[in-house]
């Protein structure tokens, strides 16, 4: 297991329905972060397809299984290059579709990630929700938990994973203008209070009238900031992490008199209202 691991956002302005363009365009990103010495690379949300459909009937042809042709080729190079990369798309699994995204590596598909928070917003209006867990997969660059933007939303998803042992979670988005609070506050915080790295990878550019924000950024496993792009461009970022950060759970400032431990010091007695499924009715 190396000491450091280095990753590369990818921030891209996919081209809805051009999955062989975004394709190709990420063949040749991938190409150019693997020189820049990337271990892993993150690519956006539905990066292979857009994301603003009007139903899933528009979708549908540009839908793909999984494993698929895109993943194939997309694993084909990550053999080649030595890498591991995940991105996102729309899957298509008989009458089923899901907002996805894959992990591959240098032994092909490594795992997949349906999104199970689904907003009131572009194509996820017409999928269905993820119906299967979240999961950590075991790499030689870490442990690594994949959600998909709004998941960040819901805190049980960071602390989930991070209970399953993820060094690194990463989240590909699709934010569109005006949800800047995610940026500022809500990425670094499921960082730090997880104590695990989180790679958030959002696009840029303009979709049948939404406008996405970029910012794609890097935060380290104390909260802070490592790197971030901007709103308008389509650019790589990289940084680099320390496994052991990740790992280290218990903070000590003051040997014996300022300690914390956000793992250990959790009383998960005091929280099995979490998990209730009864619909919530603010102010009942």
């Amino acid at each position: 297991m190396p000491e450091k691991v280095k990753i590369a956002g990818v921030q891209m302005n996919p081209r809805i329905m051009g999955n062989s363009d975004n394709l190709d365009k990420m063949l040749l990103k991938t190409q150019t972060a693997a020189n820049n010495g990337a271990d892993l690379i993150v690519f956006p949300e539905c990066a292979l397809t857009g994301y603003v459909f009007a139903s899933r009937e528009e979708a549908m042809p540009y839908m793909e299984t999984i494993p698929g042709p895109s993943t194939d080729k997309l694993a084909a190079c990550c053999r080649e290059l030595g890498v591991y990369l995940i991105f996102g798309l729309l899957e298509r699994d008989a009458d089923r579709c899901f907002n996805a995204a894959v992990l591959l590596g240098l032994q092909g598909l490594i795992g997949k990630y349906r999104k199970n928070h689904l907003p009131v917003l572009g194509i996820d209006r017409f999928l269905d929700p993820g119906n299967e867990p979240f999961q950590v997969h075991r790499t030689s660059i870490g442990n690594i938990g994949i959600h998909i933007c709004y998941d960040c939303n819901f805190p049980e998803s960071a602390r989930v994973m991070t209970l399953m042992g993820a060094d690194i979670l990463v989240l590909p988005t699709n934010w569109p203008e005006g949800r800047g609070k995610i940026v500022e506050h809500v990425v670094n915080t499921r960082a730090y209070e997880n104590k695990v790295h989180l790679v958030a990878v959002d696009r840029v550019g303009r979709e049948r009238g939404t406008r996405f924000m970029g910012c794609s950024k890097i935060v380290d496993a104390w909260g802070d900031t490592l790197v971030q792009a901007g709103s308008d461009d389509e650019q790589i970022i990289y940084a680099e992490v320390s496994l052991a950060d990740a790992r280290q759970k218990h903070i000590v400032i003051k040997a014996g008199e300022f300690e914390l431990d956000f793992i250990n010091d959790r009383r998960p007695e005091l929280y099995g209202q979490i998990t209730e499924t009864e619909k919530v009715r603010p102010g009942s």
